[in-house]
């Protein structure tokens, strides 16, 4: 691999140590340049008949290419990237079967039903199907009928299904989804995902394809080593959702701010997500009071209830949930246009997570979240308390403490996660409350350069208590037997107070100078911001350290879809088929349509087929089930 570092920055991340992950497979196959073309027009095909798309979205067609090709990867794509099509588009052009991985039976089943609506053959095994069903989906692999089976990581383990397995089926790929739940770094951490590191013993020719939103970077080296994906290649998205605007605020009166909220957001979809079960209740009470369509779902609830309540958000029948985290994976509804946390979410990745199910058709919408110190000190009981070892309770200790701090920062919240995920950045986004109304600041560059120094000169061992001890002169015996007393930075800040000392090492890394690295025991580490900082090239803003002041969130201009000339009346009409047609297949109305497929046709106006097929969200199935009945509809308008 090329380095787009020059000589000189590679040689100061290796003096100082940091670790640099590059790409040691350089060896390449002969170029088949026929090969090539036939591979990039086949799966622009299928996007564009199967899933009705035009362009794929960035590296979708470098990670697809890959997976073809029979290589391994690992792919972090935040939520709504479009993930599932790295794997779904080699399992349809591929012949054999792509098994999936995943966690959730409403995760499984939601795909299933989605692919099934592309006329796409796909099923899922689980415990709440008969044993009918559980012989259809047998014939349908030994027939060699299926492209994708789903499965959850204890159904594949057991002896008798990897014994099927390697009788039976040519497997083609396999597909990890949710991975992040194989690492103890990770924030949702599974021990039956553990036994998945079996596979490449199992299946060593078949390819595997692991995919998460949430990895950190020692997540996503620990993902590679417990899934054995050492000849893999990592593919990192974006993390960035330019999209979504996000705000916080102290949690003072949460129903009123966001009963305010969502008066000026009426009649959008929304998700309320709470820490408890009492609380998703009373919130949806207090909703309901003030005239709005609203329930609360939690997993307290019998599961035919909580069916019955995702089908009403999900075929637009009420506008709010109220939720603990129990709702929400494998819910792909496109125009949910709001996420609110009434409670401090327990880690950054958990949260990032959370409010990408807001704007996955793209479209401007909002992330709001709330905090307080009771949120905070509930959250550590829970890990205190918890029967987890001792290692463990101190990772999730550690992701809390971001958490909080990426709640009160005065910083860029956009850069902050992307920070801390790894994608280094500290250019103002332009879309979170603190770049549209940025707190008063002050020139830290010398306070920068302080505390990269110690950092560097103590050999990146130290944690942040640490390092502030070394910069204020501290005669802790701690730094005299490391000889931390000794470096020339020791006691250069002094004269700052241990709690601004903390505050601005916070907004280093926040602002990515600075790495946190929860896999070596917390200590700070330099990343590739830190030498232009230490050679005085690049000035760094900070804020002064005080108590957290309140703000109001913040409220966005109503979206525009690409200022598109839009036939209102003939919007609604289409709306209305699409309500009633969902009605008669038993179908969210999303499933159909989505809201951007719908606003384009009423633009645009198509009334002959090609024309419709040049509609995003319209494929060749989609056209062939209801072309006839949108040409039909449309010419009625004109």
């Amino acid at each position: 691999m090329v380095s787009a570092f020059p000589d000189s920055l590679l040689q100061f991340l290796f003096l100082v140590g940091v670790p640099l992950y590059l790409d040691i497979h350089c060896t390449l196959a002969p170029f088949n340049h026929s090969k090539l073309l036939s591979i990039i027009d086949q799966i622009h095909q299928i996007l564009h008949e199967t899933f009705g798309y035009n362009q794929f979205r960035a590296q979708q067609e470098e990670i697809i290419k890959h997976v073809i090709e029979g290589k391994d990867a690992l792919v972090i794509m935040p939520t709504g990237g479009g993930k599932s099509m790295c794997y779904q588009i080699p399992a349809i052009a591929k012949p054999g079967l792509t098994l999936v991985v995943s966690p959730l039976i409403a995760l499984m089943n939601d795909q299933v039903t989605s692919l099934h609506q592309l006329g796409v053959s796909a099923a899922a095994i689980h415990s709440n199907q008969t044993s009918a069903d559980l012989n259809a989906i047998y014939s349908a692999i030994e027939s060699e009928s299926l492209s994708l089976l789903y499965v959850s990581p204890e159904r594949l383990m057991t002896d008798r299904f990897i014994d099927y397995l390697q009788r039976q089926v040519t497997l083609d790929l396999i597909a990890i989804d949710e991975a992040h739940c194989v690492s103890v770094w990770g924030n949702d951490f599974r021990p039956e995902y553990v036994a998945l590191g079996k596979l490449k013993e199992l299946f060593p020719d078949v390819p595997t394809v692991a995919l998460t939103a949430t990895a950190d970077s020692a997540t996503q080296q620990d993902i590679i080593k417990q899934l054995r994906l050492d000849d893999g290649r990592l593919f990192l998205s974006s993390f960035e959702r330019s999209n979504i605007t996000a705000a916080a605020a102290p949690g003072q009166k949460r129903i009123e701010q966001i009963i305010a909220y969502v008066k000026q957001r009426k009649g959008q979809a929304g998700i309320v997500y709470c820490l408890s079960k009492k609380s998703t209740e009373t919130v949806a009470t207090k909703l309901v009071a003030k005239g709005y369509k609203a329930l609360a779902y939690h997993a307290g609830m019998p599961g035919d209830k909580r069916a019955i309540i995702q089908r009403k958000f999900q075929s637009d029948e009420i506008d709010i949930i109220c939720a603990t985290i129990a709702f929400g994976m494998g819910i792909d509804k496109p125009n949910i246009r709001y996420v609110i946390h009434y409670n401090l979410p327990k880690n950054i990745e958990g949260y990032y997570q959370e409010i990408g199910r807001a704007g996955r058709d793209g479209e401007d919408s909002e992330a709001l979240l709330f905090y307080s110190w009771a949120d905070k000190t509930t959250l550590q009981s829970f890990i205190d308390q918890s029967t987890a070892r001792e290692s463990f309770k101190e990772i999730q200790t550690v992701k809390l403490e971001r958490m909080w701090q990426f709640a009160t920062s005065a910083n860029c919240r956009t850069n902050t996660i992307l920070n801390y995920f790894g994608e280094y950045k500290n250019d103002q986004c332009g879309h979170c409350d603190n770049c549209l109304y940025p707190p008063p600041r002050f020139d830290g560059t010398t306070y920068a350069q302080m505390a990269l120094s110690a950092i560097i000169r103590g050999g990146q061992r130290m944690g942040l208590g640490l390092t502030v001890d070394v910069l204020r002169g501290s005669f802790k015996q701690e730094i005299t037997q490391l000889g931390l007393d000794q470096i020339k930075t020791y006691g250069v800040g002094r004269e700052i107070s241990y709690l601004a000392w903390s505050h601005y090492i916070t907004q280093f890394i926040n602002q990515g100078l600075i790495q946190l690295d929860v896999s070596d025991y917390s200590r700070l580490k330099v990343t590739p911001l830190s030498k232009a900082v230490l050679e005085g090239n690049q000035t760094i803003e900070i804020t002064q350290f005080e108590k957290q002041k309140i703000k109001t969130p913040v409220k966005k201009a109503k979206p525009v879809l690409n200022n598109l000339d839009i036939d209102k009346d003939l919007l609604n009409g289409l709306k209305k088929w699409r309500t009633q047609l969902a009605k008669e297949m038993n179908v969210p109305p999303y499933r159909i349509f989505s809201n951007k497929t719908l606003d384009y046709l009423a633009a645009e106006a198509p009334t002959q087929y090609q024309d419709l097929l040049d509609i995003d969200g319209i494929g060749k199935v989609k056209l062939e089930q209801f072309g006839d009945q949108l040409i039909e509809l449309i010419e009625s308008y004109e």
